[in-house]
C-alpha cells in the first residue's frame, strides 16, 4: 500500500507479505517476521486482522467487518497500520510460492513490490569478466533473480575479477565515469571472496580512490613487484570451491537486484568480505578522496601547501593522560575510527602488544614507513618497526597509535604534493640549507660507507649536499617570518625519489585533534629530541626527578609493575637551555644476570607532570620487547649491541647526578595556560630569541581529515647520530655541565637507537 490509503474499489489491502499474523483472543494480534514479533492490542484489531489477508479492497473490508466497527474506525485503524509499515496494497501478481517469496522480500525491504518487480525486470545489466573469471556463471546468477543481461551498455554493469587492483579496472572505471553509468565490483575467487562497492559516477568514490587505499596496505607486494620491474598486482594461485564462487556471484546478483529496485544505503559504497576459512564476514568502507586524480581535484594538496598556516585560539579540553588537547581521546577515536581497517583503512589495525603486563598500554598500529630502507632488510625494518601508541590508559594509547599511524601515512609521498624544481644556489633566500636541519658533521661524510654498513637505517648518513644540484623542493610556512620557505621534498615526505644527499625522518611530525594541537606536539618533539641529544652525546650527569613529589598514583603503580619484573625505574631531568621540561625515564634489570637490558623513554611538555608521564609511558611502550624471553635478533643492530654490552656501572651518566639534589615537581615553575596557541607562542618566542626559526608544513590529507603537520626548526638537534657543530657542543657549556665543549671524537660513539 502506498503512503495514502487506497480508495474503495482500488487495490486489495493486507498485512505485508513478510509478516504472518496470529491472534491470541483477548490479548493481542501478533505479527511474526524474520527480525522479530510485533504485538498490536485491541479488540477491534482482533476483529479486523483476519480480514487483512490481501483478498479484499477497502469496500470489501467495510462490508465484512463486524457491525460494531464503523467505516470511520476502520479507516483510522488502517491508516495507523499503514503508517507503522504493517499493511500494504496487493496487486494481481502470480500467486506461486516463488513469486510470493520475492514480493515478501520487497515488502521486507520497505519497497512497493510492484514497483520493485517492474524496475528489476525492465532494467538491463552489462557483465564484464576479467581474466579467468567465469562470465557465464555470473550471467546465470543474475538470471536467477530475473535480471536481463545485455551485450551492450546497461543500466548497471557488474564486473567480476580476481583482484581489485587489476589494471583493466582503470579503463573500466574511466569509461563508466565518462558515461555516468554505475557499476558493481565482485571478486568471486580465492578463499576470501568480495562483493562491492558500487561506483556511482558523480557521487561517491571511484575505483582510483579504492586502489590508492588497497595499494597502501599491500607494501610487501608492491616492493617485490617494483624490484622485479613489474607493475600491477602479483598473480596468485587459483584458490576456491565451486560453491564458494557461486556464493559470491549470487550475493553480487542480490546486490545488483536491490540496486536496480531502488535500494540505497551507505554500505553499498563498501566491500563485503567473506572469509570462507573462518566464516568471518567483514565490511570495509570506501570513501571518496577529494584529491583523487579520477573523480576529484588533484591540485588540492599542492595548493594548500602554498597557503599560510594560520594558528587560532584553541582552548584545551583535555589535560590528563599524555598531553593538553583540544578534544578528548574518546572524541578523537569516535571521529576517526573509520580510518582503521586492514583492507581500505589508512591504519591497518590497532592492537595491544601482548607481551608483558597490560599496564604497559603498548599498542601497535601497523608498519612504520619512516623505518624503511633498501632491499629486503629495509622492507623487514619497515614491517617490523610498528608505529604505536603509549599512554596512561588503554584509550590514550589506542588514540596515540591511531594518530602516529595517520601521521606516517599523511607524511608519505603520493606525487600530489607541492614541488618546485631548482638548486639551493638558484632559489636564493627562499631555500633553507639542508645542513641546518640534517646536521651531519663533515667527518661523518668521510666515514659514511663504513658507518652505514655497521648501523641501522635510522642512523644512515647521506652523501654531502651539493648546492648546485637540481632537485624538488616543497614549501613550509615560516611562523617566524610569515612567508613560505623551501626544503628539499625528500626531507619532508617519506618515499620521495630524491638525491642521496637528503633523507626524511619523523622528527617534528605530529597529528592532533586540531592544527594547533598538532603544531604544539611537533614542537615539543623537536625540543625533546634536542635536549636528549645534548645529554646523550655529551654523556653529562644530570639531576634526577623526585618521583614521589608528583603524588601520582599511576607513577607509583608503574614502579611496582617494573619492580615485579625485577627492574628499577628512575627519571632524569635533561631539560636544556630552552626551558621546556624534558625528562628521560630509565629502567634496568637488577640482580646478577648477564645483562641489565637498560631501556628508556623520553618526554617533553611545558607541564612537568605531563613530561614525566610521557617519558614513563614511552618507556612502557618499549618494555614488551624486554619481557622474557628477550629475542635480541628482533632488535636493530644498535639496540642489540646496547643490550648485549651496556651496564650502568660503566655508564654512570645514565643515573641521576649524585652531587645535586633531585628536582621536584615544582622545580620548573609551571604556569598553566588555557589556550594551545599561547603554548605554541611561548615556545616559538623562546626559539626565536635564540636565533632560530619555526616552520610548519600542513600535511593533512583531504581524505583523512585528522590534522597532521611537520614542524621544522633549523638548528635544533635530532637525537640520532647527527654530530655537526652547534648546539650539541655549545649548550652543555652554557648550562655549566661542561667547562669546555667536547671534541668530535669525545662524543658518545653509541647512537641513540629510539
Amino acid at each position: 500500500m502506498r503512503p495514502e490509503l487506497a480508495e474503495p474499489g482500488e487495490q486489495r489491502i493486507g498485512f505485508k507479505r513478510h509478516l504472518r499474523p496470529q491472534i491470541v483472543q483477548g490479548e493481542a494480534v501478533y505479527l511474526f517476521g524474520e527480525s522479530g514479533v510485533t504485538a498490536i492490542a485491541g479488540t477491534h484489531v482482533e476483529s479486523l486482522a483476519p480480514l487483512l489477508d490481501g483478498t479484499r479492497d477497502l469496500a470489501a473490508l467495510l462490508r465484512d467487518v463486524p457491525a460494531d466497527l464503523t467505516a470511520d474506525k476502520v479507516t483510522r485503524m488502517l491508516k495507523r497500520l499503514a503508517a507503522a509499515g504493517l499493511i500494504g496494497s496487493r496487486g494481481t501478481e502470480d500467486g506461486s510460492a516463488t513469486t510470493e517469496a520475492s514480493l515478501a522480500y520487497w515488502d521486507a525491504a520497505g519497497l512497493d513490490p510492484a514497483d520493485a518487480v517492474a524496475a528489476t525486470t525492465t532494467s538491463l545489466v552489462s557483465v564484464v569478466a576479467i581474466g579467468d573469471v567465469d562470465r557465464n556463471a555470473l550471467v546465470e546468477a543474475l538470471h536467477r533473480n530475473g535480471l536481463t543481461v545485455t551485450s551492450g551498455s546497461g543500466d548497471l554493469t557488474v564486473v567480476a575479477c580476481a583482484d581489485y587492483l587489476a589494471p583493466e579496472l582503470r579503463d573500466i572505471d574511466a569509461a563508466h565515469r565518462a558515461a555516468g553509468t554505475p557499476w558493481l565490483l565482485v571478486k568471486p575467487v580465492g578463499a576470501q571472496v568480495c562483493v562491492g562497492p558500487f561506483f556511482t559516477p558523480g557521487d561517491g568514490p571511484c575505483w582510483r580512490c579504492l586502489a590508492i587505499r588497497l595499494s597502501a596496505n599491500r607494501k610487501a607486494e608492491a616492493h617485490v613487484r617494483a624490484r622485479c620491474g613489474q607493475s600491477g598486482p602479483a598473480p596468485r594461485p587459483a584458490i576456491g570451491l565451486p560453491s564458494l564462487q557461486a556464493t559470491a556471484l549470487d550475493i553480487a546478483s542480490v546486490e545488483a537486484t536491490k540496486w536496480l529496485a531502488g535500494i540505497r544505503h551507505e554500505t553499498q559504497r563498501g566491500i563485503w568480505n567473506y572469509d570462507s576459512l573462518t566464516m568471518n564476514v567483514t565490511q570495509h568502507e570506501v570513501r571518496r578522496r577529494p584529491q583523487c586524480h579520477g573523480c576529484g581535484d588533484p591540485g588540492i594538496v599542492a595548493r594548500r601547501a602554498f597557503e599560510p598556516v594560520e594558528l587560532t585560539s584553541r582552548m584545551k579540553r583535555s589535560c590528563e593522560g599524555g598531553g593538553h588537547r583540544s578534544s578528548s581521546p574518546q572524541e578523537v577515536l569516535d571521529t576517526y575510527r573509520h580510518l582503521i581497517g586492514p583492507v581500505t583503512g589508512v591504519v591497518r589495525e590497532i592492537r595491544r602488544n601482548g607481551r608483558g603486563p597490560a599496564f604497559f598500554n603498548s599498542f601497535v598500529s601497523g608498519s612504520n614507513v619512516a623505518a624503511a630502507g633498501e632491499g629486503v632488510e629495509g622492507l623487514r625494518s619497515s614491517l617490523r618497526a610498528d608505529t604505536g601508541g603509549k599512554g596512561v590508559t588503554p584509550l590514550d594509547a589506542q588514540v596515540g597509535a591511531l594518530c602516529e599511524a595517520v601521521e606516517r601515512r599523511c607524511g608519505t609521498f603520493f606525487g600530489e604534493e607541492a614541488r618546485v624544481s631548482g638548486s639551493y644556489s638558484s632559489l636564493g633566500d627562499l631555500a633553507i640549507h639542508p645542513g641546518t636541519v640534517q646536521q651531519y658533521h663533515p667527518r661523518q661524510f668521510a666515514d659514511r660507507a663504513a658507518w652505514n654498513a655497521d648501523h641501522s637505517a635510522f642512523q644512515h648518513v647521506t652523501t654531502p649536499f651539493d648546492e648546485d644540484e637540481v632537485m624538488d623542493w616543497s614549501p613550509l610556512w615560516s611562523l617566524t617570518e610569515q612567508r613560505h620557505k623551501l626544503l628539499p621534498t625528500g626531507m619532508l615526505y617519506f618515499g620521495v625519489p630524491c638525491p642521496p644527499s637528503v633523507a626524511s625522518d619523523s622528527n617534528g611530525c605530529a597529528a592532533g585533534s586540531s592544527l594547533e594541537d598538532a603544531v604544539l606536539q611537533g614542537l615539543l618533539e623537536l625540543v625533546e629530541r634536542d635536549a636528549v641529544a645534548i645529554w646523550w652525546y655529551n654523556r653529562t650527569p644530570v639531576p634526577g626527578m623526585d618521583m614521589d613529589s608528583f603524588h601520582d598514583p599511576w607513577i607509583s603503580e608503574l614502579r611496582d609493575v617494573h619492580a615485579a619484573l625485577g627492574r628499577e625505574v628512575w627519571l632524569l631531568d635533561v631539560t636544556a637551555d630552552l626551558g621546556v621540561p624534558t625528562m628521560v625515564a630509565v629502567s634496568r634489570r637488577t640482580g646478577d644476570g648477564p645483562r641489565e637490558d637498560i631501556m628508556f623513554g623520553c618526554g617533553a611538555h611545558l607541564d612537568p607532570r605531563i613530561a614525566a608521564r610521557r617519558a614513563l609511558a614511552e618507556l612502557n611502550q618499549c618494555m614488551p620487547s624486554m619481557c622474557e624471553p628477550v629475542d635480541l635478533s628482533l632488535l636493530d643492530v644498535d639496540m642489540r649491541r646496547w643490550m648485549e654490552t651496556v651496564r650502568l656501572a660503566e655508564h654512570p651518566w645514565l643515573a641521576p647526578d649524585p652531587s645535586v639534589p633531585a628536582h621536584d615537581v615544582f622545580h620548573h615553575g609551571y604556569v598553566h595556560r588555557a589556550d594551545l596557541a599561547d603554548d605554541i607562542r611561548d615556545i616559538q618566542s623562546t626559539l626565536e630569541a635564540k636565533g632560530m626559526e619555526v616552520l610548519v608544513l600542513d600535511q593533512t590529507r583531504p581524505d583523512v581529515g585528522l590534522p597532521v603537520v611537520r614542524v621544522v626548526v633549523p638548528g635544533l638537534r635530532h637525537f640520532w647520530s647527527r654530530l655537526a657543530q652547534g648546539r650539541l657542543y655549545e649548550v652543555p657549556v652554557q648550562l655549566g655541565r661542561l667547562a669546555r665543549p667536547r671534541r668530535y671524537e669525545e662524543l658518545n660513539p653509541i647512537p641513540l637507537f629510539m
